[in-house]
C-alpha cells in the first residue's frame, strides 16, 4: 500500500478580492505527524477547511486524493464518514452539556426504539477518556474542565467517529506548558496506533519536537516541505520559509536606560468574585519608565487577576492595597479612572474582551478614547478616520482600509489593532497580558519591537506571558508569581528557565 495517506493537489481558493490559496500541493505520508507552518493569513486554516469539507467541493480549484482515491467532500459529515476529522482552535464543545453528550453530539448511542442508550453512551465515552489519559467521570459538564482537559475531550470525540487523519488548529495556543506537553505526548501515542496527525502551530519548539514532516505556505503558496529524518525541520529554516528572510535574532535588541518610577503597587489583594479565597495575597512591585518588567507563572498563578483588577479593579472584589503613579497615590476603580491616571491593560483574550469583532478598525482603535474626537458630543468622523490611518501606518496593520471588519483581520493584525486602541489613550504604563499568544513568528516580532519603541520613548511595560523566552528575551527585571504571591524578583542578566520555574512552583516564600 502506498505510503501516501493525503495529496491536496493545486488547490486554490479565492474569496471577494482575496487569493487566499493559489496552487497549494500537499502530501502527507499515513502515520505521520505533518505540521503546517506559516504567518496569520498565510492561507494554513483555509487549507484544512478545504480538506475538512468547511469550504465544500465547487468552491475551490484543485483535487483532494485520500488512499489514492480522488475525494469530494460536500460538509464535514462527508469528511468525518471518511474519518478526517478538524479540531479547530476555537473548541466547538457545549459547556453545559456532559463529557459524554459532547462526544456522541450528533453521533448519539441509541438503544431499542431509537432512544439514547445512556449507559452505553457513558461506558463508551470512559473508555474513549481513558484512552486519551483524562481521568474525569462521562457526565461531568464541559464548562467544569479546563482548557487542557476540553481539548481532549474534543480529542476524544473525534476517536469516537474512527479517525484516521486528524487535523489540529492550534491545539496548545491556550495551554500552559504541562499540557502542552500532555497533549503533544498524546499526539506521538496516536501516531503509534496508525493515526495520521496534521498540526497547524505557531510555537515552533513544539513542531521542531514533534513533528516527522513541516510543509511552510507563505502567501497563500507553498514554500517547501521539511522532513525531520533528513535533519531539515530547524526554527531558522522553518521561520526563513515564512517570513521569506532571516530573522537575526527572536528578539530586536535594546538597550534598558529605565529612568523614575511610574507605577507602584503596595500591599494588593484580590478576593476571587465568587468564593471565599485571595487569588492575589499581598502583592507589591514596580515598573519605571523605559522599561519592561515581566511577570511570570503558572496557569492559576494569578497572573491576569492581578492586571485586571489593578486595570479599573475590572475582576475580583474586595481588592485592597495602594496604587502609585509617578510618585503620587491614585484611586482607579472604574476602567475609566484608570485611563485617566494613564494606565492601559490589553487583554489576554482579543477577541472576547480586547475587539469589537463586528465593527471596523477605525472605531475599534478610538473606542478606548472617543472623547479625545469629540465636541459637544459629536464625534468628529474625519478626525477619527485619520487617527486610525496613523496607526495603520505606524503598526503595519495589514488590511486594504480602516473601514475593514476587524473580525476579518488575521490575529497578529487584530493584536495591532489592539494596541493601537490602547495607545491612543496615550498611557504612561501599558499592560501587556499574552501579547503574542496565537500569532505568528513575524507577526511576534514586530509586536517586539513596537514594545521596544515604546520604552524607548518613555513608557513603562508589564509584560504578561507563559512563553519563558520570551520574558527572558524582552524585559529588564521578572517578578515570579505563585499561587496569588510574589515568589522573586530577578534581573533579566541573572534569570535562567530553571531558576524562574523554581520561583514558579514556590508558594510558600514572598520577596524580601
Amino acid at each position: 500500500m502506498d505510503d501516501t495517506i493525503l495529496e491536496m493537489r493545486r488547490i486554490t481558493k479565492t474569496f471577494p478580492g482575496v487569493t487566499a490559496l493559489a496552487d497549494v500541493s500537499l502530501a502527507v505520508r499515513r502515520g505521520e505527524i505533518h505540521a503546517i507552518c506559516g504567518e496569520n493569513g498565510a492561507g494554513k486554516s483555509t487549507l484544512m477547511k478545504v480538506l475538512s469539507g468547511v469550504h465544500p467541493t465547487g468552491s475551490y480549484d484543485g483535487e483532494i486524493v485520500l488512499d489514492g482515491t480522488p475525494v469530494h467532500f460536500r460538509g464535514i459529515r462527508d469528511s468525518e464518514s471518511q474519518g478526517v476529522v478538524i479540531i479547530h482552535q476555537e473548541l466547538a464543545l457545549v459547556p453545559h452539556l456532559s463529557i459524554a453528550e459532547n462526544i456522541f453530539l450528533g453521533n448519539e448511542r441509541r438503544g431499542p426504539g431509537g432512544l439514547i442508550d445512556w449507559n452505553r453512551a457513558n461506558a463508551e465515552a470512559a473508555d474513549l477518556l481513558a484512552s486519551v489519559g483524562l481521568h474525569e467521570n462521562p457526565v461531568t459538564p464541559v464548562i467544569q474542565l479546563g482548557v487542557g482537559k476540553q481539548q481532549l475531550v474534543e480529542i476524544a470525540k473525534a476517536l469516537s467517529k474512527k479517525v484516521r487523519l486528524l487535523i489540529l488548529d492550534e491545539p496548545t495556543a491556550a495551554l500552559n506548558d504541562i499540557d502542552s506537553a500532555h497533549l503533544l505526548d498524546l499526539l506521538r501515542r496516536l501516531r503509534d496506533r496508525g493515526i495520521t496527525c496534521i498540526l497547524i502551530s505557531h510555537k515552533l519548539n513544539e513542531v521542531t519536537a514533534i513533528a516527522d514532516a513541516t510543509t511552510v505556505i507563505r502567501d497563500g503558496r507553498t514554500v517547501e516541505t521539511l522532513s525531520l529524518a533528513s535533519g531539515e525541520v530547524t526554527q531558522e529554516r522553518i521561520i526563513r520559509g515564512m517570513v521569506g528572510r532571516d530573522l537575526d535574532s527572536f528578539y530586536p535588541d535594546r538597550v534598558s536606560k529605565p529612568g523614575e518610577e511610574v507605577l507602584r503597587i503596595e500591599n494588593w489583594s484580590v478576593r476571587h468574585p465568587t468564593q471565599d479565597r485571595l487569588v492575589v495575597d499581598d502583592v507589591s512591585l514596580d515598573v519605571r519608565a523605559g522599561e519592561v518588567v515581566g511577570i511570570a507563572g503558572l496557569m492559576g498563578a494569578g497572573r491576569t487577576e492581578l492586571a485586571m483588577s489593578v486595570f479599573g479593579r475590572s475582576y475580583g472584589r474586595d481588592v485592597r492595597g495602594r496604587l502609585f503613579v509617578r510618585g503620587r497615590e491614585v484611586r482607579a476603580n472604574t476602567v475609566a479612572e484608570a485611563i485617566e491616571h494613564g494606565i492601559a491593560y490589553v487583554t489576554e483574550d482579543r477577541k472576547r474582551f480586547g475587539l469589537n469583532l463586528i465593527d471596523d478598525v477605525r472605531r475599534n482603535v478610538s473606542a478606548a478614547a472617543l472623547g479625545r474626537l469629540a465636541r459637544l458630543g459629536w464625534v468628529n468622523g474625519n478626525e477619527e478616520i485619520r487617527v486610525a490611518e496613523q496607526s495603520r501606518r505606524d503598526m503595519n496593520i495589514k488590511t486594504t482600509s480602516v473601514m475593514a471588519v476587524v473580525g476579518k483581520l488575521s490575529g497578529g493584525n487584530q493584536q495591532k489593532v489592539v494596541l493601537s486602541k490602547w495607545l491612543f489613550t496615550n498611557p504612561d504604563v501599558l499592560i501587556l497580558d499574552e501579547p503574542t499568544r496565537g500569532i505568528d513568528v513575524g507577526a511576534k516580532f514586530e509586536i517586539y519591537t513596537i514594545v521596544n519603541r515604546l520604552v524607548a520613548e518613555g513608557k513603562a511595560v508589564i509584560l504578561i506571558s507563559s512563553e519563558l523566552p520570551e520574558l527572558l528575551g524582552m524585559c529588564d527585571r521578572i517578578y515570579t508569581l505563585a499561587a496569588g504571591r510574589i515568589t522573586g524578583q530577578v534581573p533579566v542578566a541573572e534569570a535562567t528557565q530553571e531558576n524562574l520555574m523554581d520561583l514558579m512552583t514556590k508558594d510558600k516564600e514572598r520577596v524580601g
